[in-house]
Formats: C-alpha cells, sequence, structure tokens
C-alpha cells in the first residue's frame, strides 16, 4: 500500500482510507438495521485485516455510533501505526445557529473528549468540522477555536468536510485548514476544479463517494425512473473497462487515485470483500493521461442533479 502525503501536515497516509461509517451505524444499500451489521468482533477482525495490509488511515466521527468506540478497541496498543481521523459534532444548535464562542467551545471540547476517550488514544492525527457549511467556514469563531486545538497538541492537523464546490472555495481561502474531505468521483468530478488550488495551499484532499454510493458498482440494478438519464449515463464508464480494469468500482478508484493531489480515498468497508476489492484497486498503475482525460470528459454534464440526499427525500433509492 502506497502512501502519500496529508498536505504540507508531515503526515503520511495510505491511498485508501477506510471508512468507519459502516462499522458504526446502519448505514448503506441493504442496511437497515443493527441486525444487517458486522458484529464488534467480525469489525475489529476487519480493521486488523485493513491495517495488515498496509491501511493505515481509518476516518470516523463522532456521530457514527459505535465507530470510534470500535475502532478504540481494536487498536489500543497498536496507535503508532495508525493514522486516525475524527469529525466533532455538528456545531449548530436545535434551532440551527451557530453558537456564540463560549458556548462553541464547550461543544467542541467535550465532543473531542469524548472521541479520545472512545478512541482510547491522547491524540487525534485529523480533527475536523463535520459538514462545514459556508457560514461555519466563514465563522471567526470557528476558525480560531480549532486553530488553537492545534496549537495546543491534542490534534495534529485540523480539517472540514464538506458537499459543495464553494465550501470547497471558502476553505481554501481561509488559510487555516489542512485537509478537506469532499466527495469527487466519475460522475460528479465538480470539486476537482479545487484540486490544484489545495496542492498550492499546502491541503490534503481526501476523497469520498467514490463510488457515489453503490452507483459506480455492480450492487444496484435497476434505478428508479427518475434517474434514466443516470443510468444511462452509468453505462458509458463500462467502454473505459477495455483497458483492463476488473470492474466499475476498481475503474472508480483508480481515476480518483490518478489526480495526484489527491491524499487517499475514502472507501466505505463492513465486509471482507470490500477490503480486498479496495486493495485490488490500488494495485499496478492508475490511468494513462489519455484515458484520463477520456474519464474526465465523462462527466455527467448536470452535477446539481446529483444530490443523494435529494434522492432519498424523493424515495428514488
Amino acid at each position: 500500500m502506497k502512501k502519500r502525503a496529508l498536505g504540507n501536515t508531515g503526515i503520511q497516509i495510505s491511498e485508501i482510507a477506510f471508512g468507519g461509517v459502516e462499522i458504526g451505524i446502519p448505514y448503506g444499500i441493504g442496511v437497515k438495521s443493527e441486525a444487517d451489521m458486522l458484529t464488534e468482533a467480525d469489525a475489529i477482525k476487519l480493521l486488523h485485516n485493513a491495517l495488515g495490509h498496509g491501511i493505515n488511515f481509518f476516518d470516523t466521527a463522532r456521530l457514527y455510533g459505535e465507530s470510534e468506540r470500535i475502532m478504540g478497541n481494536a487498536f489500543f496498543g497498536r496507535r503508532q501505526e495508525t493514522i486516525l481521523a475524527t469529525k466533532c459534532r455538528h456545531l449548530r444548535d436545535s434551532e440551527g445557529k451557530i453558537p456564540p464562542y463560549a458556548a462553541l467551545n464547550e461543544l467542541v471540547r467535550t465532543s473531542l473528549k469524548e472521541s479520545l476517550r472512545a478512541l482510547r488514544t491522547d491524540y487525534i492525527d485529523l480533527y475536523m468540522v463535520h459538514y462545514a457549511d459556508i457560514d461555519l467556514l466563514a465563522n471567526e469563531d470557528v476558525l480560531n477555536l480549532f486553530t488553537k486545538l492545534r496549537e495546543e497538541g491534542t490534534v495534529r492537523a485540523i480539517g472540514v468536510s464538506v458537499y459543495k464546490t464553494e465550501e470547497t472555495r471558502q476553505a481554501i481561502q481561509a488559510h487555516v485548514w489542512n485537509a478537506i474531505q469532499l466527495p469527487f468521483n466519475l460522475m460528479d468530478q465538480s470539486q476537482g476544479q479545487y484540486f490544484n488550488d489545495a496542492a498550492q495551499n499546502g491541503i490534503g484532499i481526501i476523497v469520498r463517494s467514490v463510488l457515489m454510493r453503490g452507483m459506480l458498482s455492480d450492487r444496484r440494478a435497476k434505478l428508479h425512473p427518475a434517474l434514466k438519464d443516470v443510468e444511462t449515463h452509468l453505462a458509458k464508464y463500462r467502454e473505459l473497462l477495455r483497458a483492463g480494469f476488473t470492474d466499475l468500482p476498481q475503474l472508480a478508484t483508480k481515476f480518483a487515485l490518478a489526480h495526484p493531489e489527491v491524499s487517499a480515498v475514502l472507501v466505505g468497508i463492513d465486509k471482507q470483500a470490500y477490503l480486498e476489492d479496495a486493495l485490488n484497486a490500488v494495485k499496478g498503475v492508475y490511468m494513462d493521461d489519455d484515458l484520463l482525460k477520456e474519464a474526465q470528459a465523462l462527466a455527467y454534464p448536470d452535477p446539481a442533479f446529483l444530490n443523494l440526499a435529494e434522492w432519498d427525500k424523493n424515495g428514488w433509492l
């Protein structure tokens, strides 16, 4: 497993990041309840297998249920082998407002203490704002508080998790954050316009949604009729498999990693088979320049439509 720099932090992380949401809460295709999830023992075994195969970067969050606690149990005594990223509780109050500094400071520090206790560690490698919208990114209290945490040394690096391109632009312009976690895949390549700016500012890019909730895989059969154009477009990527890729997930993962500004690709892993798929995806070369350009030209023409949260609300997923 190759390692890449996390921006200018000096931290080296595996190209594949183990996404910990699936081991903590019911999440993903076909997972409706805890009965569909791994047992804790099996989750720990999977985490150990990932570490044994060279994955050292593990992503979780305070809001991912039991994920932090399970990772803490799995890596107790092996902390120096791992790079742990976690996210703070949401920073808005019950009315959707950003609290004043004193309350915000209490919220963040309490959340951090909870994460440290659950992960059984005394420091976090990368501590992130969970869903950093434009207002949070522009809030001086948020910037100052996370900067102070980094200066105090309890967290080595700070970052933000975003959804929209304007949020990525705002995060880069703040000149505060060490890393940005963002969605990027064959279908929706809109965030790619800021990759170079991030690299120029020493900011690491962590890509999530590389398989677009299973759309870029063989796990989904027929899509909802409202997504007919999406389904038609997805079929175009199979033409790229002629270049020797095993399947769509491998193609999608290699596509993201073919961008040198990307520090790691976050893969949700809750089965040994998914771990093996992720490991196989990083073997060999990524893409040559011609194939990369061809794949870039196949971005979905209306990325604004690719709103999976909205599709969920509409009952299309």
